[in-house]
Order: structure tokens, then C-alpha cells, then sequence
């Protein structure tokens, strides 16, 4: 069974996965779905020094402390750019990255530069530093994404400010081998804000789309649990096909 690593998007903390770990579990794979520092029950530990690599530093921590290895790493939006310098600095250690609705950086890059609209909302900072939640909107795009009433207040309790740090900081992917990971990208096609653009995806890498708002681990997590099982059968393929005949 494989090990799935879940790693949530700015403002949310670990338990936006708690309708999909249950799933994946129940198939008998590992799941690890932490808070990054400054969210969830790490919220107390928001301060301005807070940034993109103190989230790369959380992950390969995790990753290390609990030795893992043939890692599934996947990052919800904000979070391509945490995985994308996690996978920079172990690449021996992850089996598949799996880009879930996310920036995508190359070398150098800050997520202002992969996605510019986010200049907005770091030049709006309260006090200088912190970026509040997305503000609701009207359905279809609701609160990223989710437009049910009860969701809506579950995504609420576990949202929390956001350091301007992690959207300026540059994230260094320099390290070839890191380019040899095989990568899924999952877009949520549905109600979908002006202004957000993506990137083509490079040739060589699968693209999977879900019919559903941004936060697509809240409203359809049974269909995203199923495409993560099709990426791990789909890994264990090219292993096969990659090994001895």
C-alpha cells in the first residue's frame, strides 16, 4: 500500500482532509495530513518569519522524523510550491507528486510570480504580514470553492490568516533528480474566480479534472480519493514496466 503525505493550500490547516484520509486508509495505505506551521493546532505559532521554506521544512521534517519513503506527496494549491522544494531537497524519498488545483513554480520563482493576482491580497496584508481569509462569495464560487451552508461553517472553523512570507519567498528547485519524479496534475474545472490562470502542463505528465469548486477535498471527496487510488495504481504500473523483465 502506498504512502499518501497531504499537504493543504493557504489559510487551511490538516483537517480539510478529513473526508479523504478515512478513504484512503480504508484501503489499507498510510496517510499523513499535517497542519503546516501557523494553521490548525500549529495557528499559535503565526508570526511575520513564518514563510514558504518554514513549510518546506515542516514537510521534509515530517518526512524524516517519520522515515518515509515511495511518498505520494500531495499539495492543494499554495502547497505546489511546498512540495515542489520538498521534492527539490528528497527527491529519493517521494514516488509521486500530485499537483491538487496548485501553483506550479519553477526555480526561483515566489508564488506571486506563478500566480500575479495573489500581488493583491500581499499589498492589502494586515499589519504588513498577514493575508486574511478569502472573502465568500456568491455561488457558484462560494468560499473557495464550497457553496453548501454546512460546509461552509466546517471550512470556516479551521481557516486562519496568512503570512505575506510564503507568497514572496522564492522556492529553489535546482536539483535534477527532483525532475524525474513522475507528476499528476488535478484541476478543479467548476466555478472557477477571474483572474486565475494555469500554466500548460509539460509533456509527459497526466492531468485529471474534477467537476467541482476549488476545495474539491471538501465537496467531492469520494471522487478525489478515487483519483489518487488511479495515480498510485497508475505508479505501480510504470514500476513494473520500469523494472526487470
Amino acid at each position: 500500500m502506498a504512502t499518501f503525505l497531504l499537504i493543504h493550500g493557504a489559510w487551511h490547516s490538516g483537517q480539510v482532509w478529513d473526508r479523504v484520509s478515512p478513504l484512503l486508509e480504508s484501503d489499507g495505505h498510510r496517510v499523513f495530513a499535517p497542519s503546516l506551521t501557523g494553521y490548525g493546532d500549529k495557528a499559535h505559532l503565526l508570526v511575520p518569519e513564518i514563510g514558504l521554506h518554514t513549510h518546506i521544512d515542516d514537510v521534509t521534517g515530517l518526512i524524516e522524523h517519520e522515515r518515509l519513503d515511495d511518498v505520494v506527496l500531495v499539495g492543494h494549491s499554495y502547497a505546489g510550491m511546498v512540495i515542489s522544494g520538498v521534492a527539490n531537497q528528497l527527491p529519493e524519498r517521494i514516488a509521486h507528486l500530485v499537483f491538487l488545483d496548485a501553483m506550479v513554480p519553477e526555480d526561483g520563482e515566489t508564488a506571486v510570480d506563478v500566480l500575479p493576482v495573489t500581488k493583491q491580497l500581499v499589498d492589502l496584508a494586515m499589519d504588513g504580514w498577514r493575508i486574511p481569509p478569502m472573502p465568500q462569495q456568491p455561488p457558484p464560487l462560494g468560499l473557495f470553492g464550497v457553496t453548501d451552508p454546512h460546509d461552509i461553517a466546517w471550512l470556516r472553523s479551521m481557516l486562519s490568516d496568512q503570512p505575506v512570507r510564503c507568497l514572496t519567498e522564492p522556492v529553489r528547485l535546482d536539483n535534477p533528480a527532483a525532475r524525474t519524479i513522475p507528476r499528476t496534475h488535478i484541476h478543479c474545472v467548476a466555478g472557477r474566480p477571474a483572474g486565475i490562470t494555469r500554466r500548460p502542463v509539460p509533456a509527459g505528465e497526466q492531468t485529471r479534472e474534477l467537476q467541482t469548486g476549488h476545495d474539491c477535498m471538501v465537496t467531492t471527496p469520494v471522487e478525489l480519493t478515487q483519483l489518487l487510488r488511479d495515480t498510485v495504481a497508475g505508479q505501480r504500473s510504470l514500476n513494473r514496466a520500469a523494472g526487470p523483465p
